[in-house]
């Protein structure tokens, strides 16, 4: 028998037929242990793929908590289980696939932020149908040819459900206002950034600037270290769409925003469907921001990040009001 053949011959008694190793080997005319090692090399060689499908369970409670809380307009959260933090933020990214792929529609125009969390959620879309979108990327690119960059994660999406998708080929900041206006007179750009303007959805990923949580590399292109601090220094906890916000979700007024090409909170505050997706107990005061600037309006998160950032609320919270982003 050709390796190939016996080894798919055996892993197809193993998983398939149930049988055990011993019985295998008696069948084929082999040991025990020959067996052991050619199940071993059937994974190895990926003729035998192993995936585990969690029960991603949600935690009722503390979404009806947190949507009458915040006045959200949707809310899911993540019943962990205990998991890792790698394997929580996988869960967190398949709610989130799942809640877009119960509200997207013919014509619905999506704008994405782009960053780990959304590449996360882009890869576990798996649509049972083929609709009309566009998916508009929000603000420029920050690592070229990055497969968690905004122009791979709208093609992505769009070809999830063979629609239309707009990128923006432009550097995240730039540092000077003449070099902003050129680039704003470039027709794809503009023509991005007005559909931009008619979005319906927008994805985005939250950004933390918790001292705990080391600066991806992303940001390090961008902003020193120093740099870094000095942000939290003048309060900011988060980030959206590449704009910083403080624990009351204040935007801040620095010259690094006035550099951005791309989508601002503007965009955000107009769109009727704003959904965060964040997961990470580092997370959990730049969720908040983002919860009182109502620079979102739907959470997707896990439920250690939820309580961890209930838990650091005032009692009561005197600045928490009951007015939604787009409402």
């Amino acid at each position: 028998m050709e390796e190939m053949d016996l080894l798919s011959e055996v892993a197809r008694l193993y998983y398939e037929n149930d049988l055990t190793q011993s019985e295998i080997a008696k069948k084929i005319h082999t040991s025990r242990s020959t067996v052991s090692r050619l199940l071993q090399e059937a994974r190895e060689k990926k003729v035998v793929e192993i995936r585990i499908h969690y029960p991603w369970d949600r935690a009722s409670a503390l979404e009806q908590k947190f949507q009458t809380l915040f006045n959200l307009k949707d809310v899911r959260i993540l019943e962990s289980h205990g998991r890792k933090p790698d394997e929580a933020l996988k869960g967190v990214a398949m709610l989130a696939a799942r809640y877009l792929s119960s509200i997207l529609k013919d014509g619905s125009v999506l704008g994405m932020s782009w960053g780990r969390t959304i590449y996360q959620t882009v890869q576990l879309m798996q649509p049972d149908r083929t609709i009309s979108i566009k998916v508009v990327q929000l603000f420029g690119a920050a690592v070229p040819n990055s497969k968690i960059d905004g122009p791979d994660v709208v093609r992505q999406f769009a070809g999830k459900y063979n629609g239309d998708y707009y990128s923006i080929y432009a550097p995240l900041f730039v540092d000077s206002s003449e070099a902003k206006q050129a680039l704003l007179q470039d027709p794809h750009i503009r023509e991005s950034l007005l559909l931009a303007q008619k979005a319906d959805i927008v994805l985005t990923g939250i950004g933390s600037l918790e001292s705990t949580l080391a600066p991806s590399q992303t940001w390090l292109g961008y902003l020193s270290r120093e740099a870094i601090n000095q942000l939290r220094k003048q309060g900011a906890v988060g980030h959206i769409c590449a704009h910083h916000y403080d624990i009351s979700g204040r935007i801040l007024n620095i010259d690094l925003h006035r550099g951005i090409i791309g989508s601002g909170f503007d965009v955000l505050h107009k769109t009727p469907l704003v959904i965060g997706v964040a997961s990470g107990e580092g997370k959990a005061r730049a969720i908040l921001g983002a919860l009182r600037g109502h620079h979102i309006n739907t959470l997707i998160t896990d439920d250690v990040t939820a309580q961890l950032l209930l838990d650091s609320l005032p009692a009561p919270d005197s600045t928490l009001v009951s007015e939604s982003v787009g409402s």
